[in-house]
């Protein structure tokens, strides 16, 4: 794998773990290493990392905490 990759990977726990539980990244990355940005994408989908996921992730704890005043009045 190049060297750089090796470092992106390494630097980044997500990247890391991800990797772990899919090995078979291991192997298309080493052959071709331009297929990193799909790979980075896959991260952000399983991980939810994505800013669409976490402008959702707030709504939905500010729907909560709405909830949650409403009902203590």
């Amino acid at each position: 794998m190049v060297l750089d990759l090796q470092f992106k990977i390494k630097n980044n726990p997500n990247y890391q773990r991800y990797l772990r539980e899919h090995s078979y990244w291991y192997k298309t990355l080493n052959r071709d290493p331009s297929t990193f940005r799909v790979f980075e994408e896959e991260v952000k989908d399983a991980y939810q990392l994505r800013t669409s996921d976490k402008i959702s992730k707030a709504l939905d704890t500010l729907e909560m905490v709405s909830a949650l005043m409403s009902t203590l009045k």
